[in-house]
Order: structure tokens, then C-alpha cells, then sequence
């Protein structure tokens, strides 16, 4: 999960601008919501993805080529 997160902070920090950047630190801090151990850690990972990916639709929504569009 380390790796996907590196990735993800470096994805955003290739696009981030003023206009995005509230979006950017929502997604830099999704995994702070997955606790827990065993069944309750995977319920909160299944959450947190699921946010993660509806934010990361969000921030490549506001990024300039796609306003553009």
C-alpha cells in the first residue's frame, strides 16, 4: 500500500495547482482513515478506496485539459 500511496502524492504533485490543490491534500490523506485489524481494517480499506477513487475522478476533472474539454 506504501508504494500505491508514493505513487498516487506523485500523481498529483505533477498536476497540482491552486485550484486543486484542497482536492490534492483530501486524497494525500485517505489512507489516515483506514484503521483498524483484520475484517475492520479491510472494511475501512474497501471506504477509503472507494473515496480515494471518487476524489481522484475530481482532481483530473478540475485539472486544466480536462476543464478544457
Amino acid at each position: 500500500m506504501i508504494g500505491e500511496y508514493e505513487a498516487t502524492v506523485a500523481g498529483l504533485l505533477e498536476h497540482l495547482d491552486g485550484e486543486n490543490r484542497k482536492l490534492a491534500v483530501e486524497i494525500a490523506s485517505v489512507p489516515e482513515h483506514i484503521r483498524g485489524f483484520g475484517h475492520v481494517k479491510r472494511r475501512h480499506l474497501g471506504e477509503a478506496k472507494k473515496k480515494e477513487a471518487e476524489l481522484i475522478a475530481a482532481f483530473r476533472a478540475s485539472r486544466p485539459s480536462a476543464r478544457a474539454a
